[in-house]
């Protein structure tokens, strides 16, 4: 008989959070909160130590990792020294905001690059220790952009959009060894990622009026997310994505009709 008090507990779990930072930051700290034994990977040292750091100073348990994810052959060492994991968390992610016909070559390598090749190598090199081990989770953090657009999108959501179908396909192919794949789909959050947006008051307000509840939400507002699809509340789901987007998605355009 299946214990709910116990369904979201993670206790003896072992996470690796790659991108510490903004929402990074908040998911291992949720993890931690419910028992995982967590590491804090960034590219910036100090993001992944402050994490850790955090995680420790609240009770839990934590280590951290210097990891560029666009360095395969660092993503491939990591992975062998950590086999063990039972959840695997992506965030790590980069947006050049330009109009197609203004972006360069350069541009597109380096969207594509972090947010759609490390992809690949990431869940490659640590999705093989869990197949290998007949169990695990894994969650990267695709976008609302992987399904609408805008202007000055188009690469970011190509890459995301592309993360996506990954993802399900991993989820398919790792689904008989016992592994979950799964996306988070954020609508706009508070993060250095949109900075430019916070930057010019009407369009940070034409955003948050864009979605059903009226506003942005806060890194840790992607953390629940985090911990179901990590969890055995979420045993039975792969391949999804979940929206965590305040309703953008959902609504019509900005307009609201009289009736």
């Amino acid at each position: 008989m299946t214990d709910y008090r116990t369904l979201f507990r993670l206790d003896g779990r072992r996470a690796l959070v790659i991108g510490a930072g903004g929402i990074g930051r908040e998911a291992a700290l949720a993890l931690a909160a419910h028992g995982a034994s967590v590491i804090c990977a960034d590219k910036d040292p100090a993001q992944a130590k402050d994490a850790a750091e955090a995680i420790g100073a609240a009770g839990g348990q934590a280590s951290a990792v210097e990891l560029d994810v666009t360095d395969g052959d660092a993503v491939e060492r990591v992975a062998a020294e950590h086999t063990d994991l039972d959840v695997l968390v992506l965030t790590a992610a980069m947006n050049v905001r330009k109009r197609i016909l203004d972006y360069t070559p350069e541009e597109f390598d380096r969207v594509v690059g972090l947010n759609l090749k490390a992809g690949f190598t990431t869940i490659r090199a640590f999705g093989a220790n869990m197949v290998a081990r007949g169990r695990g989770s894994i969650i990267a953090f695709s976008s609302i952009r992987g399904t609408v657009v805008e202007p000055g999108q188009s690469v970011y959501a190509a890459t995301k959009a592309g993360l996506v179908q990954l993802l399900r396909t991993a989820a398919v192919e790792f689904g008989e060894s016992g592994v979950r794949v799964n996306a988070v789909a954020p609508g706009v959050v508070e993060t250095p990622l949109t900075s430019q947006i916070k930057a010019d008051p009407a369009w940070y307000r034409a955003y948050a009026e864009k979605g059903a509840l009226g506003r942005w939400a806060k890194p840790s507002e992607m953390a629940g997310a985090v911990v179901y699809l990590a969890s055995d509340a979420a045993s039975f789901v792969t391949g999804s994505v979940l929206a965590v987007d305040g309703g953008w998605t959902a609504v019509d355009g900005r307009f609201t009709p009289p009736a």
